[in-house]
């Protein structure tokens, strides 16, 4: 109806995700570390009511009602102990990491922007960008936006019934598979890429600051020297390409100590990198976006 009305013009979406709270309270969740958690509380519980029976069994005087009552704390424990136990066995066999009593389907989850936890659902949702409307959702139990940026932009592309499209999402969206995925099926994303080297954080030189010529299938490091290809392996099903730089150069360096504290500078290169160094062209292109 939308599209007859005309409303379904644009062949931009944006993607983003919310998270929505399910029917199950945070401690009807359980996930191996919760339960690992509760029984060492409920052991240190333990021990702490053993060792008051033992003085108790020492005093002549004590009063048998506040020996009943200890020996029933104990009991209850040793009876949440085996629930537990349970509730572990059963998140090992079925492969998945938590478990939800009240709610089954709903999964343990943080909001990245409030950092508040929460049980339930990630809603997954596209927007064209002119008459914002909702072309396409999906409600997931991951907390996770990372594998969704083809599924959704497919299924907003064939809303739209558009042979090539655009999409923007957050950076909670950048993965290279999904990106390569995306270019594949003919949607141009425009997705910020995290920055989580190690050496950025430790203030050193992140593979950003290394400038690849693709005619010479080199790197350029900062200080103008080259990082030439060595080998190649698979990680993680990906394929790379590994560059060093000569052995030698970085030692003699005067910016070593804001590039790598090993002997010579690493750099590693996907197959498919090509696709990502366009899409962050595009997006410094078009910073609009």
């Amino acid at each position: 109806m939308c599209g007859r009305l005309g409303l379904l013009t644009a062949a931009t979406v944006a993607i983003d995700g919310s998270r929505f709270k399910g029917v199950n309270a945070m401690d009807k969740n359980f996930t191996q570390g919760k339960i690992a958690k509760r029984l060492e509380k409920i052991s240190e519980s333990v021990e702490k009511y053993l060792l008051q029976l033992e003085t108790a069994d020492r005093q002549p005087a004590t009063p048998e009602m506040k020996i009943t009552r200890l020996r029933g704390k104990l009991d209850r424990l040793k009876l949440e102990m085996q629930r537990l136990n349970a509730l572990g066995a059963q998140i090992a066999a079925s492969g998945d990491k938590q478990i939800s009593l009240t709610d089954p389907d709903a999964r343990s989850m943080t909001s990245a922007g409030k950092k508040i936890g929460l049980v339930g659902y990630n809603v997954q949702c596209a927007v064209e960008t002119k008459n914002h409307l909702i072309i396409a959702h999906e409600v997931i139990n991951s907390g996770s936006d990372r594998a969704q940026l083809s599924n959704m932009a497919g299924q907003a592309r064939e809303a739209l019934g558009a042979a090539t499209m655009e999409a923007v999402a957050d950076r909670g969206y950048y993965t290279g598979e999904e990106i390569l995925a995306c270019e594949q099926a003919g949607v141009t994303v425009y997705v910020p890429k995290p920055l989580t080297s190690g050496a950025t954080a430790d203030g050193r030189f992140g593979k950003q600051d290394f400038v690849y010529d693709s005619e010479a299938d080199v790197y350029l490091c900062p200080a103008g020297q080259q990082l030439t290809y060595r080998y190649t392996n698979e990680e993680g099903g990906k394929i790379l390409r590994h560059y060093f730089t000569q052995t030698g150069i970085c030692l003699a360096c005067p910016l070593k100590d804001k590039c790598t504290p090993a002997k010579e500078r690493r750099v590693n290169r996907w197959e498919h990198e090509a696709v990502l160094d366009a899409a962050q062209d595009r997006l410094d292109r078009n910073p609009a976006r």
